[in-house]
């Protein structure tokens, strides 16, 4: 049965339907956590957006009028794009920015299913309100691997008080102290006050399939039912061989789905948990953890069942490399192996910044999948992305190894563009400079024969993580902290994905371009828009000054 698609029209064919979804982007006012009315970005006058949903063949439309001041970008996290790296939405990445005034239309042929979502790509828009649900169905013909009477959806956000811009300038600014002052976020459900939670209506023998997704910029969400087995069945759009546990910690941009069987009498309502948390922000009374409950209606009236305080030791909690994916696909074999680590040093323009192997990612002149189309066999030369864009090139459908080492004391949920990714290992991180809160027992834990699948990930503080993946999807792919102030700090990469292979298969429309030359934007050449090498007058790259062993 074809869901309910919001603020979409549907026309069906024979091969799936097409969906059409228009954006009006523009400033709203809003007051989304009981307290504080603020400036926000919406679509058609208001927030939150309504989740899109849709059905695997469908081709969704996704046109964005852009009312804003500024440039707007729409990325569809978790969805491959492959064969359509041109629409995967970061600004100056994939594509230029949709200027003020403009329109563009985003063109997603579906053939995934699962949790997904939607955010803005640009000007980290996504922390202001340009974000919302986008859920993929198995399609008539295709039915589920798992049985269930119903689709439910549960996304989770931090909400701050201060527009993104004046966070970021207070963190960047070399004249203030680092870090800043913790800011303390309000949680929302379903984008809603999270104290006027959504409530779940159940009944009594039926069996629910709950979407769970982490849509926020900063803070975790720990999700459980009490009262009830939740079965693990996808991880990021992956489906996966049923877990039974009680609690999921859902990072920013993590998503998940789970199986949910009802009681059999409806003599008692209940209540779910989602709990707003963040180790690395010291605990204070009324502000973090925020404790949100939501209540599960089998009965109107009905009472509340008293359940036994629980010690959450003792809870069954998910750990992402005890899921095996369905199609048990085995490790690959690795062909390449890359090692880097992430962290945050003094640079030369005396702010604190973020990097991968001392580079602190910035924008080019020209977006990178353009300079891939355009540079000729120099594609293939990292330098032609510019000093930093950190860019590793793969060569077609070679395997490889990523080990990635966070040797500090606050964890990152990093995502990959373009690629579910095995994970195979953890570990304890590599430690540059000497830092005696890093724990003496961390052991290595290996996944199984076939590894968990996923597009984000969390690396623990003071942990390393093993990732495989095939380059079969040429393209441009961001590796990227999903903390959005990290990566406005520079933790970011730009994996250039057989640009040979992309230069002969990828055809970008007119349309883009135009968007380029309204922005003065050039749309060849290096990263610079130059020829080849050449980077004359092009900004030097800072340089590290003094290495932190810390990043709160």
């Amino acid at each position: 049965m074809r869901p309910l698609l919001f603020l979409a029209l549907v026309l069906t064919t024979a091969l799936g339907a097409d969906v059409y979804v228009e954006w009006n982007v523009g400033y709203v006012s809003v007051n989304r956590d009981g307290y504080n009315m603020r400036r926000a970005i919406g679509v058609n006058g208001t927030l939150p957006i309504p989740a899109v949903e849709a059905v695997k063949g469908d081709t969704v439309y996704l046109t964005v009028n852009n009312g804003l001041d500024v440039s707007t970008s729409i990325h569809a996290h978790g969805l491959f794009q492959n064969g359509t790296a041109h629409m995967d939405g970061p600004a100056m990445i994939a594509q230029c920015g949709i200027p003020p005034g403009r329109s563009f239309t985003y063109e997603y042929t579906l053939m995934q299913t699962g949790t997904y979502w939607l955010h803005a790509h640009d000007h980290h828009q996504n922390s202001d309100g340009l974000r919302t649900a986008f859920v993929i169905y198995d399609s008539d013909s295709e039915a589920s691997p798992y049985a269930y009477d119903q689709a439910m959806l549960l996304t989770f956000e931090d909400w701050f008080r201060e527009e993104f811009a004046e966070r970021a300038a207070q963190t960047l600014d070399p004249n203030a102290s680092f870090p800043p002052p913790h800011g303390h976020a309000f949680g929302l459900i379903n984008g809603i006050d999270g104290n006027q939670s959504t409530a779940l209506y159940f009944e009594p023998g039926r069996r629910y399939r709950i979407h769970l997704a982490n849509m926020g910029v900063l803070n975790w969400f720990k999700f459980q039912l009490p009262g009830h087995r939740m079965q693990v069945i996808e991880v990021d759009g992956v489906y996966t061989q049923p877990l039974d546990v009680d609690i999921i910690d859902l990072a920013p941009a993590q998503r998940y789905s789970v199986l949910v069987s009802a009681q059999d009498s409806d003599s008692f309502n209940y209540q779910y948990n989602a709990t707003l948390h963040a180790n690395f922000i010291p605990t204070a009374a009324g502000l973090i953890p925020r404790v949100y409950l939501g209540n599960i209606i089998y009965k109107k009236g009905a009472p509340l069942k008293q359940l036994p305080p629980i010690d959450e030791a003792s809870l069954r909690w998910l750990d992402d490399i005890n899921l095996t994916p369905l199609d048990e696909e085995p490790v690959l074999p690795v062909s390449r192996s890359v090692v880097y680590t992430a962290g945050n040093a003094l640079y030369s323009t005396g702010q604190r910044l973020d990097f991968f192997n001392n580079i602190t990612f910035a924008l080019p002149d020209v977006p990178t999948l353009y300079t891939a189309l355009t540079a000729g066999d120099a594609a293939l030369d990292p330098r032609v992305y510019g000093p930093q864009a950190n860019a590793l090139v793969l060569r077609h459908n070679e395997v490889v190894e990523l080990t990635i080492h966070n040797p500090n004391n606050l964890p990152h949920p990093f995502h990959m563009h373009g690629h579910a990714f095995q994970i195979t290992e953890y570990g304890p991180a590599d430690l540059p400079v000497a830092d005696d809160r890093a724990p003496a027992n961390i052991t290595i834990t290996t996944a199984a024969a076939a590894p968990v699948k996923r597009d984000t990930m969390v690396i623990p503080e003071y942990y390393y993580i093993k990732i495989r993946f095939r380059a079969d999807n040429p393209g441009i792919w961001l590796l990227h902290c999903h903390l959005d102030i990290h990566f406005a700090m520079g933790m970011a990469l730009a994996i250039v994905e057989a640009p040979d292979v992309l230069q002969k298969s990828l055809h970008v429309p007119p349309e883009m371009y135009s968007l380029c030359h309204q922005q003065k934007i050039p749309v060849s050449g290096n990263a610079a828009g130059k020829k080849g090498l050449d980077f004359t007058g092009f900004r030097a790259p800072p340089v590290v000054v003094e290495r932190n062993s810390s990043q709160t």
